[in-house]
């Protein structure tokens, strides 16, 4: 079966809902906010994501264990189209498949969690404002001084999904999204960090909190990715509920040619 860019929203829906939680960002990005930075090829039932929307395009391609390998099909079909250099997050084995004809470098496991407790987010009080473009500049000091190199889109003030935490006036936590969308009944948390100075005293968690608290009327399936190895982000996500769902690589492609 050849592969084809898929230009059918409601084609792609019906394909990513079978398993949002696996590929809650994609179903986020069929949305109007995201949906014309994105580039889409099937094979079959098996969908990839090019999403053009960053300073390096991200690919996303994930599949449950048993249709790796179909999925490992269409991105061998894809490999000549994709550009020189880009970003990727892939179900496990597959940055194999494209190691072929791509340099793969700084791969790291991640797992992507799901809100499965909701009664065990619901013992952490949450705390914070809603955040908005006025508050950008304060955001972005933030991040450059305790969670420098996330990717944050400006644009994703405007979903109001943005919650805050201040200290003597100054913004010390936040918890964000990276995908809101109601039409797909999806989310995805992310940009989540706490100023050097006040960890340890459980803002994350309270933002995060506020922030699940928002989200409760407008989906059903919150996610989010966090690395292997970072046991901190692990041990406060398992304390607010989220299981570990789907296990996947992030990691850089450079072209051989």
């Amino acid at each position: 079966m050849p592969v084809r860019a898929e230009h059918d929203r409601a084609v792609l829906a019906e394909l990513l809902g079978r398993d949002p939680v696996l590929h809650a960002y994609q179903l986020g990005d069929l949305d109007d906010f995201f949906w014309p930075y994105t580039s889409w090829f099937r094979r079959g039932e098996q969908v990839a994501l090019l999403y053009h929307g960053v300073q390096l395009p991200t690919l996303l391609a994930f599949a449950a264990p048993p249709r790796v390998a179909e999925l490992a099909a269409l991105l061998t079909d894809v490999a000549p189209l994709l550009p020189a250099r880009s970003w990727a997050h892939l179900s496990p084995g597959l940055d194999a498949t494209l190691a072929r004809w791509f340099h793969v470098t700084d791969a790291a496991p991640h797992h992507r969690m799901a809100l499965t407790d909701p009664a065990r987010l619901a013992r952490v009080a949450p705390a914070g404002e809603v955040l908005g473009p006025a508050d950008l500049p304060e955001l972005l000091d933030l991040y450059a001084a305790a969670y420098p190199g996330n990717w944050f889109d400006p644009r994703m003030l405007d979903t109001g999904q943005y919650v805050g935490i201040r200290a003597a006036g100054d913004l010390v936590a936040v918890a964000g999204v990276h995908v809101w969308s109601p039409a797909f009944r999806v989310a995805a948390l992310g940009n989540v960090t706490t100023d050097p100075k006040a960890r340890g005293r459980g803002l994350a968690g309270a933002a995060v909190a506020a922030l699940c608290a928002r989200l409760r009327d407008s989906v059903d399936h919150v996610t989010l990715n966090v690395r292997a190895d970072n046991r901190a982000a692990l041990r406060l996500y398992d304390r607010l509920g989220f299981t570990r769902v789907a296990d996947f690589v992030e990691c850089g492609l450079h072209h051989r040619g």
